[in-house]
């Protein structure tokens, strides 16, 4: 396959879009302020968006793993090793940094900002702190790259790319956390996949 041909598989498209998306949210951090970007995003849509995002947002947390593995097990058996591979490193990517790197960086409601101005939902639980990076959105991202690389296919592609641009947002949206942290999250997913297919590699050419 040529260099050319390469860069428009489904799967670096997905890489490709995912480090422009994190650059975007971690430039605009940066030129606008956090806190200015997030209350910029954090607008409040009305009942139909709130409980539609406080729903998907619960599809980037930790038991989405367990559907994914039982769905592709039954279609790619011997990828089952694989997607374990991108559960425990995207795992430890996310939550050695913000646990033990960065435990104080704090989330909106705990940065200053009035809480009169961030638009919360009803029900939805608020967290103060171990906001960098996103766990959420890195869980979704993971997923939307390792979706793009399982199964290369561009139907695929756009319904796995919205899934994690959805579930990235929806953190902005309810409250808990910066864009910067999504990018964070966009970032820890990239290494997490890249991490995984070396280790596969490296596994299958042992067992050859």
């Amino acid at each position: 396959m040529s260099v050319f041909k390469s860069i428009h598989t489904p799967f670096v498209k997905a890489q490709i879009g995912s480090l422009g998306l994190a650059l975007l949210l971690f430039s605009l951090s940066i030129l606008l302020g956090r806190e200015n970007l997030f209350l910029s995003l954090n607008t409040n849509l009305g009942w139909w968006p709130d409980q539609f995002f406080s729903l998907l947002t619960q599809l980037a947390e930790g038991w989405i793993w367990i559907p994914y593995l039982v769905f592709v097990a039954i279609l790619y058996k011997k990828e089952v090793a694989f997607i374990m591979i991108n559960f425990v490193t995207s795992t430890l990517l996310t939550q050695l940094p913000k646990n033990y790197i960065w435990p104080n960086v704090n989330r909106p409601i705990a940065s200053g900002i009035p809480i009169s101005k961030i638009h919360t939902v009803p029900g939805v639980e608020l967290h103060t702190y171990n906001s960098f990076p996103s766990g959420h959105s890195a869980t979704a991202f993971t997923l939307l790259l390792l979706t793009a690389y399982l199964f290369p296919n561009k139907k695929v592609l756009v319904l796995a790319t919205l899934y994690a641009i959805i579930c990235g947002y929806s953190r902005i949206y309810l409250g808990q956390h910066f864009p910067i942290d999504v990018a964070g999250g966009i970032i820890a997913a990239l290494l997490s996949v890249a991490i995984s297919i070396q280790l596969r590699k490296k596994i299958n050419s042992q067992t050859i």
